[in-house]
């Protein structure tokens, strides 16, 4: 028998117990975080349109290979392969195209290539930037993202690299 699969219900009946020490009603703050949860999704789905569209533009128009054979030089001076320059430049703005890209990199070079390890640690150790910053600053009062999406693209950037190193190394 395995403890994995006791996780998910020993972690309700904890949130649960502490509710009840809390004196909160477990029920009701699910239900209206449930009702809350369909506003958000109205207020965040013209974000979410245009963060798509942008995505589809992007790679559809070809400005991503373009982009990516432009860069590709000045990335291996970091030690990122060619092949994952793509990847690293749509990362931020799209899980799914940058998943879509992955299994590209995995069916091309193989599953247990140097290529496909640096891949895949990327993905584990990224975030999409715009996709969260649309989230996140949809539903706050702060508008100016003059530090925030700067500073995250960054240590993407930084990750990238790093794990790039770390695969070199293992």
């Amino acid at each position: 028998m395995q403890i994995s699969v006791f996780i998910v219900p020993i972690f309700l009946i904890l949130l649960l117990l502490h509710a009840k020490r809390k004196k909160v009603n477990a029920y009701v703050s699910f239900v209206e975080g449930a009702k809350s949860s369909i506003d958000l999704s109205k207020d965040i789905f013209p974000f979410l349109i245009a963060i798509f569209v942008a995505v589809n533009l992007f790679r559809e128009s070809g400005l991503i290979s373009c982009l990516s054979n432009f860069l590709s030089p000045v990335l291996k001076l970091f030690g990122i392969p060619h092949e994952i320059c793509e990847l690293i430049l749509i990362r931020p703005f799209s899980g799914s195209a940058s998943l879509a890209i992955l299994e590209n990199i995995f069916s091309q070079f193989g599953a247990d290539s140097y290529v496909s390890r640096c891949a895949s640690t990327i993905m584990g150790s990224s975030e999409t930037v715009f996709y969260i910053a649309t989230i996140y600053f949809s539903q706050t009062k702060a508008k100016r993202l003059l530090y925030a999406i700067p500073v995250a693209l960054l240590c993407t950037f930084v990750g990238a690299v790093i794990s790039c190193l770390v695969c070199k190394i293992m």
